[in-house]
């Protein structure tokens, strides 16, 4: 028998007015669910379990794109999700590229990304191309 376990912090309901929120090193994955907190634009899940298997990374997307709609400052490092040739040599800094351009795609009011202030070239790809940015690599 399988169970699925999903990893929900919706205790935080109670605090609406949330405007910040770190969950570093939390083992938190795709499955995370967040109650609707409309004020929040600060929100860090560094160095969880959140990688782009079987587009769930774009379920995950979705979901933050409707209970945070204030979000404005996003990082994902230390996430398979997020590519890093520091960590993986497979990855390189267009791996990396291509990630941006796909969150940036769901998250369009985001500002910062990771450690990097969102520009308006990026905005502008994210928009043409964003939707087909999935981080793939041919062998």
């Amino acid at each position: 028998v399988a169970f699925v376990v999903r990893r929900s912090l919706e205790g935080l309901k109670t605090f609406s007015y949330l405007e910040e929120l770190i969950l570093d090193n939390n083992l938190l994955g795709n499955d995370l669910l967040l109650p609707r907190l409309p004020h929040l634009h600060t929100l860090t899940l560094n160095k969880n379990q959140i990688s782009f298997q079987r587009n769930t990374c774009k379920i995950l997307l979705d979901h933050l794109a409707e209970v945070v709609p204030s979000l404005q400052y996003l990082s994902l490092l230390g996430n398979m999700a997020c590519p890093n040739e520091l960590v993986c040599k497979e990855k390189d800094e267009d791996d990396y590229q291509r990630y941006r351009y796909f969150v940036l795609h769901k998250l369009s009011n985001l500002k910062f990304l990771d450690t990097r202030k969102v520009t308006r070239k990026e905005r502008e790809e994210a928009l043409v191309r964003g939707a087909f940015m999935k981080v793939v690599k041919p062998k």
